[in-house]
């Protein structure tokens, strides 16, 4: 009776795990539309990976010790043999983590070079710059070459690389599109810049990753990827049909709150331009007000 009921218990947990990820929808990181996120894909597969042999590895140690020293009939006065130590066993011990932390890092630094370059395949390509800034629980969107602003929705040509220009009018955000690309934040005294790249249309979730107060939970945007020809022919309709965005028109979307999607011409850098203080960039800006230059405000990359 006891082998039975542990059998019927351990198909109950096996069903009740099947049942649960069958309804599941799969991990956006491990979904990825753009190469910034396949690299971060891959190194988090590598990462379960890794981690998924040793666990096996000591799990299969522990059960053979079990078995083979498991408690025996010994006379009282048995006395096991004394060991002073292993100088292998204790290499093995000590050598083995080292190794598994020494490839790891090596692999995360690498990875953090490409993800902090131009997406790749996409290098000899014209980016195109978007000026991504957060408030109290809000996204706008300001496309500068376009002279178009959006708020909580994003839309982004595919097989052209992003250059995203992050700060925040509030506390400390973080922007994320977790299929396009690792999260990055942005803050309100410099601007931090995000390459990334779609490499297929699609919708796609983006949100804010750091807590930022109350509003925090729907500090959400939808991003929208589309073929080159499909965002002209968007940005021409956004020209013909929508109202402009004035000063006093910003100063009341910064104020805390909840909106849907907006949409205007022009865009708030023209009278509130980003932060220009704690400049990392790489090239001189030449007006450090100059925002259709997009030199002159690129800020320290976190």
């Amino acid at each position: 009776m006891h082998k039975k009921g542990l059998k019927v218990a351990l198909y109950s947990v096996i069903l009740s795990i099947i049942t649960f990820l069958s309804g599941c929808e799969p991990l956006l990181v491990l979904d990825p539309k753009g190469p910034q996120a396949e690299r971060q894909a891959s190194d988090i597969l590598l990462s379960i990976g890794v981690m998924a042999v040793i666990v096996i590895v000591v799990f299969a140690m522990l059960v053979y010790m079990l078995v083979k020293y498991r408690a025996s009939k010994q006379r009282a006065d048995y006395e096991p043999p004394h060991i002073e130590g292993n100088l292998w066993v204790e290499v093995i011990m000590v050598g083995i983590p080292v190794l598994i932390v020494a490839f790891l890092s090596y692999v995360s630094v690498q990875s953090n070079y490409i993800v902090e370059a131009k997406p790749k395949g996409y290098e000899d390509k014209e980016p195109l710059v978007v000026y991504a800034s957060s408030s109290n629980w809000k996204w706008h969107f300001s496309y500068p070459e376009e002279g178009i602003e959006t708020v909580n929705y994003l839309y982004i040509p595919t097989d052209r690389p992003l250059e995203f220009k992050l700060y925040s009018y509030g506390p400390i955000t973080s922007f994320w599109i977790p299929q396009l690309g690792g999260q990055k934040y942005a803050m309100g005294d410099h601007v931090t810049t995000l390459h990334l790249a779609a490499d297929v249309p699609g919708e796609f979730m983006g949100r804010n990753a750091n807590f930022s107060g109350k509003g925090f939970a729907e500090n959400t945007f939808n991003v929208t990827a589309m073929s080159q020809e499909d965002f002209d022919d968007w940005v021409k309709e956004v020209k013909e049909t929508a109202k402009p965005i004035t000063e006093e028109k910003f100063e009341e979307l910064l104020e805390p709150g909840h909106l849907g999607h907006q949409t205007y011409t022009g865009t708030h850098l023209e009278f509130s331009p980003p932060p220009s203080g704690h400049d990392h960039s790489e090239e001189t800006p030449e007006s450090e007000t100059d925002t259709e230059s997009h030199t002159g405000h690129e800020g320290m990359s976190h």
